[in-house]
């Protein structure tokens, strides 16, 4: 619905007053005791008290004179014009297929290095495209599923299950806006690097569809004073049984550098239950640097520190992920399956994100 004028809004009264007082609106899933975050969208007491009381008034509407102008959105690219851009070849998207990823190759054909100090994905067509990802394709490590691969829960416990360093660029996931890093911070692009965009497709509309998603990049003006980094920490070999209710799977990532970390992104499928990153620092303490206890796969937010944290070399940072398979959760595909990790929408996946730079000596 649009909530551009009172004559719009009125007839949702009483849903508007439902969705602020459980908390549902805005969305925001991080757990108010841990973190202090840029972007942190709840409303206060205060404003929720407000907006019950003009509710369950009748809703009257207010002087038109106290009306603030509308929001101005940018046409086209959040960012700007970008500097480059770079897209997929044209993908169709059958008429009766069911939800599916896929991947594509694009090559910059850059002949030197260049820093990127605004990054943002543009769905080529907001109706079938989920969500995506374009990350550097560079070679990794670690275990994926394949047929008789092993079933190991606790990353943490077993090197090699599954979590790496990785090379993401950007993510357009829903309540996801652009990749803006403050002034001085800018990601290197390597010469000749090839991206990889990973797209998953939402279940099909009923007819033809095409698409042909774009990233764009701003160069930043001068040479960055640090660089963005980002870790992805993943379980891929994971086993969640049919009707399982609180299934726990971990993952772990020594840094092997100090780190100032600038955001966290969580992200699953329609099973996940909840996520959380935990620092293990060298001198034995440990902290829960975010705990996502209520995830929803439709409101992937990406969580912005309002201030850098530090967190020194030989920290292990340790990811716990909950997923409910039971007939409880009415969003699960099928709890009598066992799930693994795949890229269906009806499998599941395990990943955190988390971008960081040097801090300055």
């Amino acid at each position: 619905m649009a909530f551009t004028t009172y004559k719009e809004i009125r007839p949702w009264a009483r849903a508007i007053q439902a969705a602020v007082q459980n908390r549902t609106m805005p969305p925001w899933h991080a757990d108010p005791h841990y973190g202090k975050f840029l972007n942190d969208a709840r409303l206060k007491n205060s404003e929720v008290e407000a907006i019950v009381a003009w509710a369950k008034n009748g809703a009257p509407e207010g002087n038109s004179k106290d009306l603030p102008a509308l929001p101005k959105f940018a046409d086209g690219w959040q960012i700007g014009k970008p500097d480059a851009i770079y897209s997929i070849e044209e993908y169709t998207l059958g008429s009766n297929g069911e939800a599916e990823e896929q991947t594509f190759f694009v090559e910059t054909n850059l002949k030197e290095d260049v820093w990127a100090d605004s990054i943002e994905i543009r769905a080529g067509n907001r109706r079938v495209v989920h969500h995506a990802q374009v990350w550097l394709d560079q070679p990794v490590t670690g275990v994926f599923v394949s047929p008789g691969a092993p079933v190991i829960d606790d990353g943490c416990k077993h090197p090699g299950g599954g979590m790496w360093p990785g090379s993401i660029l950007a993510s357009f996931v829903p309540g996801q806006v652009a990749e803006v890093w403050p002034a001085g911070i800018a990601r290197r692009i390597p010469a000749g690097s090839r991206l990889k965009f990973i797209i998953h497709y939402a279940k099909a509309t009923g007819k033809e569809e095409k698409d042909r998603t774009s990233i764009g990049l701003r160069f930043a003006k001068h040479a960055p004073t640090q660089e963005l980094h980002s870790v992805n920490l993943r379980n891929t070999t994971f086993l969640i049984p049919a009707n399982a209710e609180q299934h726990v799977v971990t993952a772990c990532y020594v840094l092997n550098e100090d780190a100032d970390v600038l955001s966290y992104l969580a992200h699953m499928r329609y099973r996940g239950r909840s996520m959380r990153f935990e620092a293990n620092y060298p001198d034995g303490r440990s902290e829960i640097l975010i705990d996502i206890p209520q995830y929803d796969f439709e409101w992937q937010t990406k969580y912005r520190n309002a201030v850098p944290v530090r967190l020194p070399k030989g920290t292990r940072i340790r990811l716990t992920a909950t997923f409910d398979n039971s007939p409880n959760n009415r969003n699960n595909p099928d709890p009598s399956k066992t799930v693994r990790w795949g890229d269906k929408t009806a499998d599941e996946m395990m990943d955190g994100w988390l971008e960081f730079v040097t801090p300055k000596h």
